[in-house]
């Protein structure tokens, strides 16, 4: 079950975290990843551990917010395997703020990224994907579903990202291409400890266990948790699923309101 035996699967910011673990999940099932990252050391990182195991993956660096570099990246791979049979929207970045206190240059930013730069995949790989069908898999948040703190730009961008999904999702379906998309509640990343070390000096690890413990489940999720339900909306045996919106958030939705 859940074989992905000779399925190009193209995953952007693969280079670290979620992405990291889907790639290396992909690969395990047989796929042939291809990662598309700014992060150039994980990018090359995890091509090469693929490669170790005995698998085949391309890495090609690559900022989604910069359409030309996208609609470039994805034509190289569709010229080498003469096929995109997966797309995982998963590069993202975040910020802290308020509709107050946000910055027009901080909201720009987090718009050209989470999402022109999922458009930006999109328009480049659906015409690729309509030849013989396929799935897309976008990464929401609970953010996207639920009123967080201080964080007024990237729900709003992760919302957009819910709305882009349904519409691909009925759009598309006559060419058998399956839209859905998941959304995370906090999950355990290079970035979260990064994002720690930066705003909480010398208290990360208290505010680490505080925020683990806004998880009704009383944990972060880990990112090969994330990425096994990645494979599963991506695989044939979720062949009926399209359109949905699956939260993975150790009950942070359904058991916090």
């Amino acid at each position: 079950m859940f074989r992905l035996d000779n399925k190009v699967a193209l995953i952007t910011g693969g280079g670290s975290g979620i992405g990291k673990a889907a790639a290396l999940c992909f690969a395990r099932q047989g796929a042939i990843v291809c990662i598309l990252d700014l992060d150039e050391q994980g990018g090359n990182a995890v091509e090469t551990e693929i490669q170790q195991q005995r698998g085949e993956a391309l890495f090609l660096p690559c900022n989604v917010a910069d359409q030309a570099a996208v609609q470039q990246a994805v034509q190289h791979i569709a010229e080498r395997y003469a096929a995109i049979d997966i797309l995982v929207n998963n590069a993202a970045v975040a910020h802290i703020g308020t509709a107050e206190t946000t910055e027009s240059a901080d909201f720009n930013r987090l718009m050209s990224v989470n999402v022109k730069g999922v458009y930006h995949c999109l328009h480049a790989v659906l015409p690729i994907m309509k030849q013989k069908g396929g799935v897309v898999l976008n990464l929401a948040s609970v953010a996207s579903s639920v009123g967080l703190a201080e964080r007024f730009a990237y729900s709003t961008t992760k919302g957009v990202v819910v709305g882009m999904t349904l519409s691909v999702a009925k759009d598309f379906l006559e060419y058998n291409i399956r839209c859905n998309c998941i959304s995370p509640g906090r999950v355990h990343t290079p970035f979260v400890d990064g994002y720690l070390q930066k705003n909480y000096p010398g208290r990360a690890a208290e505010m680490f266990e505080k925020l683990s413990k806004t998880q009704p489940i009383g944990r972060m999720g880990k990112p090969e948790e994330i990425a096994h339900l990645i494979l599963y909306l991506c695989s044939d045996e979720a062949s009926f699923i399209t359109g949905c919106d699956y939260p993975i958030d150790g009950g942070f939705i359904t058991l916090n309101t």
